[in-house]
Formats: structure tokens, C-alpha cells, sequence
């Protein structure tokens, strides 16, 4: 049955369209259960109906004539009830539903199955047999229900295909599709989807031998010339919008085109006899197999350069087949794969969104997005990017939706959200320099969360006071090895002279999980809990000496760094922390350096560290919450898989708890308390923050200038009633609800992220 399973699939991936799909997976299995009637009824979200959509066995002329209510007869109870029905006399039972028109008279035996996908039930797959023939055993239900699964997604992808086309199940025009993936950089794009398909398909190149060794050798030279000069050509291009170290992002593939790296493989091959397509296809398919099988992020990621880097290298050699793109003046860039290399192709400022089938948000193309200010989507898994070129998109990257085919209201919704945060950021202007304080005078530090230097830039116009985290891995990441203590130095002096002579908080190194180096591969089962954080820096102790002398020396005369521990799960790893920290101190003031001794604090973002702050707080001079990963170990859910992403919950009341708690251990022995995450971002978040009595919120700086403008218009004592109220909920949805209302009540709805209110206004329309 598995081969049988595994040919269904292949064929159903290869339908031209859904129709097609529908006719293949009722005719295949018909036969593969020797059953006398299959068919599959599909739920219209239009008008909420089961549709009989393909059917073997009943009459044709049924096939998009018959419907079902959503409760209505033995299909509707298979979906409602979201599990296999297995009838022995289908008509004897009291929901079942007579239509003269299928010819279903004739059959008794019933096994209806439900479709489901990412909990949403999309149709019932049923089959039927004679009276006087077989009752369906476990064994066949078994199996439909393995149909039902396997084929759910491919039906997910087609529905969506014919829905963006325009076409309801009924025929009707489809409006407002949407699809879920993982917000990549913030804000609202809309604009036309630009569909950037490979430059060539390289599993398409036949392998052959060649009878002009030299020839070929002298047509892959130029090719690799040509994708040298096209990558120059586009770095050059954004050198204006991103620093140096932003643009080495493109070295990454230059190094590729050095001769001793992927062309000398290639050379190899040619002159063993291989012509020069194939030799391309040979080794960058080895490169490409080589890096998916790794379990590390970052590796992973790099499979997508080298597999860019072969189209590139074989577009050129197939001369003639490259067709120029037509970026229209409000581009969507969607793409399978998008690389760096892509988006310096579109013209500058005609950019406005990125949508990408793969990645997740610590990418090259999430980076430099963020860099950018492009709102980007990343981890589309469901969406068939084949459809969207050249249809009018909404990207929205707060909550990591897409949007086509849009109506005038939503489009008109969208729009109204973009002028608003524009025009909201014009009018919060006037708050840059005014205190982030209550209108009951409590006070509260707002800082900013930096990794680039254009992050600097957009925090210091929105009135930061500080940095209350910088990633110092960036610098890492966008090179290709272990930047020297000089050149930390020259990142960590630009970021402490820049928000002088307020606090600058440095986080050590921190990779691991989904942050890794290509320089250095951490590949294990599972990253999330393995060798990350302080964990590697500790067990490398000359990678963490080396970036703590850098940072010292580059607080000089500034005396404004704060160093901050990540990942901290025990007090011994604080100790051995502080002792190389105080070595290394002693050693740089030796050395001539007038520094002061910076405050050192650790990140509480394990579950082990929330019971433990008070002894953590003993040992160091402040404590930081890292709410994003705290709720992720806490809720056990990777909030960069779509999948699962929907169980992420900054609300949720186990989170909460943790939270009020951490504040009240620290105070308790009089250290400070800062955040930083997505949480604190938010303006009802900073508002139940503030109430638990965190001394500092740090966020993105695109977050700041609402915040404040919450907060300073709102009471101590008001913010603790809502604190009150909502610890005494149990869904995190319900709180969220109740923090909204609450603001909204306030006067502050247009402060609230658009995702919820488009998901409130595509429901009210429907």
C-alpha cells in the first residue's frame, strides 16, 4: 500500500489544476480499494457547503450540482465531527441524505473521511460498496485516512492556486485569499507581485560528454566572469542604502566564484570529459544535497546561495534564454528561494514588499529586509507562487500574512494602515524628547534593540535612551570567520558613541538555534536546547575574552557599556562569566586603558532562571528578560514553523506568571529589571509590563514612539487594574482581547497591530 500511496501522491503533485487533482485522487483510490464508488465533496468557505467536486461511481452529471449544508447529512457529520465514519447501512442511519441525482441509492456501505489541513477541514473523501458486497474493515479506513492526510496539503495548494486565479469552488470570483507564514521585517506593502523564477533549471540539464574540452572550458569562464560582474553590478547598486559590512553579504558569493572553490569542481569535470552544463548541474547538485542534509539553520540557508549561484552561472551559459524582468514602480519581489543577490536587482525605491516559500526571519534576506525596511513575509509554505506574478498583493509583515487578489475594502483597510503609521510617526515626533513617564509620574527607561547600524539611525530619530540589547553576533554572521578584536572594537566604539553617554547593553555572542556561522557549524538534533548562548562562548573561552577586551576598549572614555549574558540556566555559568570578565577588566587597565568596570547582567529566557533570580540577581548588577525565547521554552513551540506558530502566544497566562514573577524576585533584592522581545513592543504588552514593574522596555524602534505615547498617557494605578484583571484569565486570546479593549477604550485603537483588526475586518465581511 505504501508504493500505492506514494504513486497517488506523485501523480496528484503533477495536476495541472484542482479539477485535475480531484479526478486523479477518486479514480486512483476506487481502484486501489477496489471499491465501487469514491468521491470527494469539498467545504466552499464561500457559502460554507460541501460540493461534490469529482466523484467514480455515482452519476457524473452530479459532479458541482450537488451540495450540502455545513451540518447537513452523514458528509456534513464526518466534517463536524472531524473523524472517520464507517457505516455497514449508511440509509438506515438517522443524518443520512438522499440525492436522486448521484444514483447513490444502489450503495449502503459507507466510509466517509475528513480532509484536514492545518486544522481546517476542507472536505470528506468517501467511499461506498453494494449491499450485497463487503463492509469497509479497519485495515481500508486505515489506509483512506492516510489518503486523507497525505493529500490534504497538495488540495490546500490547489484550492489556493484556483482562488487566486479568481474562481470560488462555486465559480464564483474569489476575494481576499490569504495565507499564513513568519513575519521576516514589519510594516504594510501593497503593491504587484513580481514572481522571480530560477534562471535556469538546472535538474532539466542532460549529462553528456563533449568532444571540445577546450571549448566548453572557455564557455564556463565567461559565464563565471559575467556572474562576477553581474554580482559587483548589484552590490555597487545598493551601496548607497547599506554600510560595508551589510553589503559583504555579497562576498559570500564571490568566494563561491573563486577558482579554487565551486568553478575549480567544475573545471575538474570538464576536462574529465563532462560537458560544461552538466558539470555545473553534477557539482552544484553535490553542494546543494551536501548543505539541506545538515541540521544547522544557518547551513541550510547557504544551500540556497549555492543553488542561486548555478542558475546564475547556467543562465549564462545557456545564452539567449534570459529574459529581462519588468519591475513595476510598487514591486512585490515573490520568490521560492529569495537570495541577496535578488533584491539588488530591483530599481531603487520601487521595492515595497518581500514574499519568500522558504527561509525564516534570521535569513541573509531577512537581515538585509530589516536592514532595508522592506516589510517582508518569510516560510509561505502553502502558497503557490506560480500564480502570483503580476497580481496586486498585501504584504503584511507584522503578523506575517499575505494577502491577493485583494477586495476594494481590504485593499482600501490596508491602505488606511499605511497612511496611519506614517502619518502616526510624523505626529509622535513631538514626543522624541519628552520623558517616558505616567501621567501619575512613574517612570519608565524606553531603549531599542540594535544589530546594524541603520537600526542606530531609525532609534536615535524615534528618541531611544539607550540600547537595552546589541546583537553583537551580526558583526558575525555577515562574515566569513571571527572578526578580529580590532574590528569588534570599531562596531562596538560606532554603537556606544552613537547613544553616548546613555547605556549601551552588549549581549555576548550568542549563536546556536537558528543563529549559526558558516565558519563555524554547530550541527545537532536538536539546537534549541543543545550547544548555544553562553554555552559555546564558555567552552571557547578565547572567542569570549577576545569580544569582552574588544568591547572594554572600545568604551574608553564613554564609560556607557553594560555587558549582558545570554542564556544563563545555572550561577556557575554567571561565576566563570564574571571571572573571565573581571580578568579581562584588569588586564585592558594594565594595558593603559581608563575604563570604569561596566555593570554586568544576565538574560533570564530559560524556564530554569525564572526560579532562580534572586540568586542570579545576587551575582550581577541587573537582570533582562528575553521574552521571545522565554515564551518559546516555556510553550515549547519554535516560533519561526509555521506549523505550530499559532500556539506562540506572548499572552498566554503561564507567561504572564513568569514575568510578574521575575519583576518581584528582582526588586526583592534591589536590582533592576529590564525586557526585551517582541512583547515589549507592543503597547498593551509595554502597558502589563510596566505594571508588573520593569524598570526598562527595549524593542524595535519602529515601536518606541507608540509605547511612549501610551504610557504617558495613562496612570500607574490604571495600568495595575489591568494587570489585575487580565491575571485573573485563562486564555490567551481572552487577554489579549481584554488588553485591546481596554486600550481601545482609552482612545488608543489606532495603535493596535493590523493583523488582528484586518482579521476582524475580513470576518466581519464574510
Amino acid at each position: 500500500m505504501l508504493s500505492t500511496l506514494r504513486n497517488i501522491v506523485q501523480e496528484v503533485n503533477s495536476a495541472r489544476d484542482l479539477q485535475e487533482a480531484l479526478d486523479i485522487i477518486v479514480s486512483r483510490v476506487q481502484a486501489a480499494m477496489n471499491t465501487e464508488v469514491c468521491s470527494v465533496y469539498l467545504l466552499d468557505p464561500e457559502t460554507n457547503r460541501y460540493i461534490l467536486m469529482a466523484t467514480e461511481g455515482l452519476y457524473k452529471k452530479a459532479v458541482g450540482k450537488v451540495s450540502l449544508a455545513h451540518s447537513e447529512g452523514l458528509i456534513g457529520l464526518v466534517g463536524s465531527r472531524e473523524e472517520p465514519i464507517n457505516l455497514e447501512d449508511a440509509p438506515a442511519h438517522p443524518r443520512y441524505r438522499y440525492f436522486a441525482e448521484t444514483g447513490e441509492e444502489r450503495f449502503r456501505s459507507f466510509l466517509g473521511v475528513p480532509i484536514i489541513h492545518h486544522r481546517r477541514v476542507l472536505g470528506v473523501l468517501v467511499v461506498q460498496q453494494r449491499e450485497s458486497s463487503r463492509c469497509f474493515d479497519e485495515g481500508e479506513e486505515a489506509f483512506l485516512v492516510t489518503v486523507s492526510a497525505q493529500l490534504a496539503g497538495v488540495i490546500a495548494h490547489s484550492e489556493a492556486t484556483g482562488a487566486i486565479s479568481g474562481l470560488s469552488l462555486t465559480g464564483q470570483e474569489a476575494r481576499d485569499v490569504s495565507f499564513k507564514g513568519v513575519a521576516g521585517a514589519p510594516g504594510v506593502a501593497i503593491g504587484e507581485g513580481v514572481v522571480i523564477y530560477p534562471p535556469a533549471d538546472l535538474d532539466a540539464v542532460p549529462e553528456k560528454q563533449t568532444e571540445d574540452i577546450q571549448q566548453e572550458l572557455a564557455l564556463f569562464g565567461e559565464a563565471v566572469t559575467a556572474v562576477r560582474e553581474d554580482i559587483d553590478r548589484v552590490s555597487e547598486r545598493l551601496a548607497s542604502q547599506l554600510r560595508p559590512e551589510e553589503l559583504a553579504l555579497f562576498e559570500v558569493y564571490l568566494r563561491m566564484l573563486d577558482d579554487n572553490a565551486l568553478p575549480g569542481e567544475v573545471v575538474s569535470r570538464i576536462e574529465g570529459g563532462l560537458w560544461a552544463q552538466g558539470a555545473l548541474k553534477q557539482v552544484v547538485n553535490q553542494y546543494v544535497r551536501h548543505f539541506e542534509l545538515m541540521g544547522d539553520l544557518y547551513l541550510r540557508e547557504r544551500a540556497v546561495d549555492i543553488r542561486d549561484l548555478g542558475r546564475r552561472l547556467l543562465a549564462h551559459l545557456q545564452a539567449g534564454d534570459h529574459q529581462d524582468v519588468v519591475y513595476p514602480e510598487r514591486t512585490v519581489l515573490v520568490s521560492e528561494e529569495l537570495t541577496p543577490a535578488m533584491l539588488g536587482e530591483v530599481p531603487r525605491g520601487s521595492l515595497v514588499g518581500l514574499v519568500s516559500v522558504r527561509g525564516s526571519g534570521n535569513s541573509h534576506v531577512a537581515i538585509l529586509a530589516r536592514a532595508m525596511g522592506v516589510p517582508t513575509v518569510m516560510g509561505m509554505v502553502d502558497i503557490p507562487v506560480n500564480q502570483l506574478d503580476g497580481k496586486e498583493l498585501i504584504v503584511d509583515g507584522f503578523e506575517g500574512q499575505l494577502f491577493a487578489s485583494p477586495s476594494a475594502e481590504l485593499r482600501a483597510f490596508y491602505q488606511e494602515i499605511y497612511d496611519e503609521e506614517a502619518a502616526l510617526f510624523r505626529g509622535l515626533e513631538k514626543l522624541r524628547d519628552l520623558p517616558c513617564e505616567t501621567t501619575d509620574g512613574h517612570r519608565v527607561s524606553l531603549l531599542v534593540n540594535t544589530g546594524l547600524m541603520t537600526d542606530v539611525v531609525r532609534s536615535l530619530s524615534h528618541g531611544a535612551e539607550g540600547i537595552g540589547l546589541y546583537r553583537t553576533e551580526v558583526p558575525f554572521m555577515i562574515k566569513e570567520r571571527f572578526p578580529s578584536e580590532q574590528e569588534q572594537r570599531e562596531y562596538y566604539r560606532e554603537q556606544l558613541e552613537a547613544f553616548a553617554p546613555n547605556p549601551v547593553t552588549m549581549r555576548t555572542l550568542d549563536i546556536g538555534g537558528d543563529k549559526s556561522l558558516s565558519y563555524f557549524p554547530i550541527s545537532e538534533e536538536n539546537p534549541f536546547l543543545g550547544w548555544r548562548g553562553i554555552r559555546v562562548t564558555l567552552d571557547h573561552p578565547e572567542i569570549f575574552l577576545v569580544q569582552v577586551r574588544a568591547m572594554l576598549k572600545a568604551s574608553e572614555g564613554l564609560n556607557n557599556l553594560q555587558i549582558m549574558l545570554p542564556m544563563i540556566s545555572n550561577i556557575s555559568e554567571v561565576e566563570e562569566s564574571l571571572h573571565l570578565i573581571y580578568r579581562v577588566y584588569h588586564e585592558v587597565r594594565e594595558e593603559g586603558y581608563d575604563i570604569h568596570m561596566p555593570k554586568v547582567g544576565v538574560m533570564v529566557e530559560i524556564p530554569a532562571a525564572v526560579y532562580q533570580v534572586r540568586e542570579l540577581a545576587d551575582r550581577v548588577d541587573f537582570l533582562s528578560v528575553g521574552s521571545n525565547d522565554l515564551t518559546q521554552y516555556l510553550l515549547a513551540v519554535d516560533r519561526n514553523n509555521p506549523r505550530v506558530a499559532q500556539l506562540y502566544h506572548s499572552y498566554h497566562p503561564a507567561v504572564l506568571q513568569a514575568l510578574v514573577r521575575i519583576a518581584h524576585d528582582a526588586h526583592s533584592v534591589g536590582k533592576p529589571v529590564s525586557i526585551c522581545g517582541e512583547l515589549a513592543g507592543d503597547p498593551g504588552g509595554a502597558v502589563l509590563l510596566m505594571a508588573m514593574g520593569y524598570d526598562a522596555l527595549s524593542m524595535n524602534a519602529a515601536s518606541l514612539p507608540k509605547v511612549k505615547s501610551v504610557i504617558r498617557s495613562i496612570s500607574q494605578e490604571w495600568a495595575a487594574q489591568l494587570l489585575e484583571d487580565v491575571l485573573l484569565l485563562d486564555s490567551p486570546h481572552v487577554i489579549k482581547s481584554c488588553v485591546e479593549l481596554a486600550l481601545r477604550g482609552a482612545g488608543f485603537g489606532r495603535y493596535l497591530r493590523p493583523g488582528k483588526a484586518a482579521s476582524d475586518t475580513l470576518s466581519q465581511n464574510s
